[in-house]
């Protein structure tokens, strides 16, 4: 599979997504929107496509131009038939693509919390299986996406958001957390968001509470490996 990537900050990659894909044998691409010269990839040579996260929000259009062409760009694979996939911002982009506002979440949420299942995200199986035991993720957000509507379902919910990740249309995956998290994407973004731990809020965790709970890591991984499985199954039903 030829699978490309839209990264938007150089401290939030792909994380262990890439561990996988290459593990799986895939060929990856990408799309690095703080570079100068960077290039949107020919839609018709790619399977499928993974958004990621960034400290901007979905309508910061003034100060970054090219979310336009981003968003133009996703709402073309979209409409394609293409399986995309987002992380944080790379899941609100798609929201907003597909119709959803973006808001200011109602709490911001940094750190490891758990998430639930709701009664809709009993109608997928396979990842109802995956959180029916409510996981504790790795959240890093202060905005929220609403849920697009059409054949699109909530999934999951935390305390502090109502809504944590959604499917739509049995191509596109969005998620609010992080399930790629590493040591090292852990490190670096604690390191190039330690404004966010001066105020004390409910559901913000300190620096060395995020740094010292990384034993979760390894579930988030294997949460990730899942769905990356049955993302690119999906593709491949459609080939």
């Amino acid at each position: 599979m030829n699978v490309h990537y839209f990264q938007h900050v150089p401290f939030e990659g792909l994380g262990h997504i890439e561990t996988w894909l290459k593990e799986n044998h895939h060929h990856i691409s990408a799309t690095k929107f703080f570079e100068r010269d960077f290039l949107l990839p020919d839609i018709s040579k790619i399977d499928a496509l993974i958004v990621m996260g960034g400290p901007m929000g979905v309508y910061d259009e003034t100060q970054f131009p090219w979310l336009k062409q981003e968003k133009a760009f996703i709402k073309s694979c979209i409409q394609s038939g293409k399986n995309v996939l987002g992380i944080c911002l790379g899941a609100q982009l798609i929201a907003d693509c597909l119709g959803a506002k973006v808001v200011s979440a109602k709490n911001k949420e940094i750190g490891w919390f758990p998430v639930f299942p709701t009664e809709e995200c009993k109608q997928i199986a396979w990842f109802y299986e995956l959180f029916k035991h409510n996981p504790v993720v790795f959240h890093w957000h202060g905005d929220q996406f609403e849920i697009p509507q059409d054949s699109t379902l909530n999934l999951l919910y935390s305390g502090a958001n109502i809504n944590q990740a959604f499917y739509y249309n049995q191509h596109i995956i969005g998620l609010q957390f992080h399930l790629e998290v590493t040591i090292g994407s852990l490190m670096q973004m604690t390191e190039n968001g330690k404004d966010e731990f001066l105020y004390n809020l409910p559901y913000v965790q300190s620096e060395n509470e995020l740094l010292n709970n990384n034993n979760h890591i390894a579930q988030c991984n294997r949460l990730m490996d899942t769905i990356l499985s049955n993302w690119i199954n999906a593709i491949k039903s459609t080939l």
